[in-house]
């Protein structure tokens, strides 16, 4: 196998591209001498990578943005996401971020790929996120991501009456002709998704989500796949509404849905962890909103 898919595999948080940068870059050794991208090996090579790197080339600036610490400690911190706040910096967004966050909050995330973050939420979903505070812990949360052993458990506001319980075993990957959006294609990744329903309402269906696997837009694209999209999702949404949930919708201004638990084992400790985190208040109107439609 070429070294820069061996880094990658290594490093599973750090793209397969930003290696064959390090690697270019002459960060990256293998026996003691320089290496090339395409160099093959043969397993049991010593590979030492300048564990400065991330810190050298991050660009990224501290700054005060507050956030909502559900736990922390010296290896990991867990946060309560709000509507709005954008993960990662990229283009239309490069500050304000919880990158930048995170790098004013506990300055040493800087020596860390992505300032320690193992996971996303877009920017207008809400709820749990964990972060690694050392490279020991992120190491642990990727493969334990990896390996389907973090449960992540979701609230989502589907529109339709969905019938029961299910699972959209579905690839997902980046839509063949828009390409800012994801869609269920051949071409995807693997993407697995369980739900249940919590609640029904006239049009609606309150459920809970559990990821199997964690690819972009996920729940969005696939409860819209088995025709039961998230209510006021602006990207997957349904077209046509009743007026009562259009109108709630639209003033909840984003996609229905909520990060509600997390469960991981501790990456020092080795302890099983858990939290969960309430409903944010739009969304609890959203649904109170809702229920008296209905009534």
């Amino acid at each position: 196998m070429r070294l820069d898919q061996c880094l990658a595999q290594v490093f599973p948080e750090v793209s397969r591209a930003r290696c064959r940068q390090w690697i270019d870059a002459g960060l990256v050794r293998v026996e003691g001498r320089p290496a090339t991208a395409k160099q093959r090996m043969g397993g049991g090579e010593a590979v030492t990578v300048d564990r400065d790197v991330a810190s050298a080339e991050s660009q990224d600036v501290p700054e005060s943005i507050p956030l909502s610490v559900v736990y922390e400690d010296d290896h990991l911190l867990v946060i309560d996401k709000p509507a709005g706040l954008v993960v990662h910096p990229g283009a239309g967004n490069p500050s304000g971020t919880l990158l930048n966050a995170l790098l004013a909050h506990a300055p040493d995330t800087r020596a860390l790929p992505r300032a320690g973050i193992v996971h996303r939420l877009d920017k207008d979903t809400t709820g749990l996120m964990v972060v690694a505070k050392t490279a020991e812990a992120q190491t642990s949360l990727v493969r334990q991501l990896h390996d389907r052993t973090v449960s992540r458990v979701y609230r989502a506001v589907a529109s339709g009456n969905v019938a029961g319980e299910g699972t959209v075993d579905a690839p997902v990957g980046r839509h063949p002709v828009q390409r800012t959006r994801m869609a269920v294609t051949t071409r995807g990744r693997e993407a697995l998704t369980r739900y249940a329903v919590l609640e029904r309402g006239t049009g609606w269906t309150l459920l809970e989500c559990r990821l199997a696997t964690g690819r972009t837009h996920q729940i969005r694209v696939h409860l819209a796949h088995i025709g039961h999209p998230l209510l006021g999702d602006p990207a997957y949404g349904p077209r046509n509404l009743a007026p009562a949930l259009r109108d709630s919708a639209d003033r909840l201004g984003r996609q229905a849905l909520h990060a509600h638990a997390l469960r991981l084992v501790h990456p020092h400790t080795r302890e099983t962890m858990e939290w969960e985190a309430a409903m944010p208040a739009d969304l609890t109107l959203m649904l109170e909103s809702l229920r008296r439609t209905a009534g």
